[in-house]
């Protein structure tokens, strides 16, 4: 009985300090409108003025848009050509059978390259998230997010102790970004990524309060499910109000914002761009930053594109 009453005060300490946390967070909700984007994200980091080695947060930090190259399938070689010439790196491993072994080697094989190694794990589930931070991923992306718990999830086992609790153990993480003096156990939480994916009606619905959990870093509007999960077209004018939905719950709360569509990154009517163009942060595959064309069946990656001539980026 004894044990049964101290698990309970352990259980009843562990809420009071979410509860008091999540007040914490909800005082600050009405900063939004005054703030940059990702203020609540900067505000979090335990030393803001560092630079960080996540290049991609340290991007969305100076007001930037980045884009992505995926990898669904172990090639070592590609891994390290295109990791030059993107933002970050999309790792899939809701939609493959690739394993955390493959990406692993990959990360391994190209230690610190410009693209930051993000990977888009199968659940929001501590086994899953731990095997992709052990290996070296600076991001995390989770799918198909409708609930504060599970946002809190991915949020709490992406980082260590005392914001998150990740455990520490054997891993080649520390030994990819804790070189040249970096302290990757102090630095890590800061550069960490965690990414939420807002795929459903339910999900749009409960969009502010997801953004509001401590440690969730970008709300990523996720296009193709929306439709799927919807019934809704791109240019239906309720698929569109969605995204703004979600548009003014990331802002409000002080995060950076996502779509799955690099087209957001560009005015145009609804289903080709859109007015608030702007404000999109976060894409899913899109551009290179220097116009560098990615290797397709039979040929080798290009060299950058002239200026000019629409492939290059050219959003800073």
């Amino acid at each position: 009985m004894r044990a049964g009453r101290r698990l309970w005060g352990v259980v009843l300490c562990a809420a009071g300090t979410l509860s008091v946390g999540w007040a914490q967070a909800q005082r600050g909700q009405g900063q939004g409108a005054s703030q940059p984007q990702g203020w609540a994200v900067r505000a979090g980091l335990n030393n803001p003025s560092a630079k960080l080695y996540n290049n991609a947060k340290q991007k969305l930090l100076d007001g930037k848009q980045i884009f992505t190259f995926t990898i669904s399938r172990l090639d070592v070689k590609l891994y390290c050509e295109v990791a030059q010439h993107y933002d970050y790196i999309w790792f899939e491993m809701q939609h493959s059978t690739m394993s955390y072994r493959d990406v692993e080697e990959m990360i391994a094989a190209c230690p610190r390259p410009v693209a930051t190694p993000v990977i888009r794990v199968p659940d929001e589930f501590e086994s899953s998230i731990q095997k992709a931070t052990d290996i070296g991923a600076l991001g995390i992306v989770v799918p198909t997010v409708d609930t504060i718990e599970k946002a809190m999830a991915a949020a709490r086992f992406a980082r260590y102790p005392p914001v998150g609790r990740r455990s520490q153990g054997a891993g080649q993480a520390p030994s990819i970004w804790g070189v040249n003096g970096v302290n990757y156990r102090e630095t890590i939480n800061d550069n960490m990524l965690v990414i939420v994916q807002i795929e459903t009606p339910v999900g749009v619905a409960n969009a502010y309060d997801i953004a509001m959990v401590p440690g969730v870093d970008v709300l990523l509007g996720s296009n193709g499910d929306m439709t799927n999960f919807s019934g809704l077209q791109p240019n239906d004018p309720e698929y569109q109000a969605m995204f703004t939905r979600i548009h003014d719950a990331t802002l409000k709360a002080g995060k950076f914002l996502g779509a799955v569509t690099a087209t957001y990154a560009k005015p145009g009517a609804p289903g080709v761009g859109r007015s608030d163009f702007a404000d999109w942060r976060l894409f899913y595959n899109g551009p290179s930053f220097d116009g560098y064309q990615p290797p397709g069946p039979g040929r080798r990656g290009g060299p950058p594109s002239p200026p000019g001539d629409g492939r290059g980026r050219g959003r800073g």
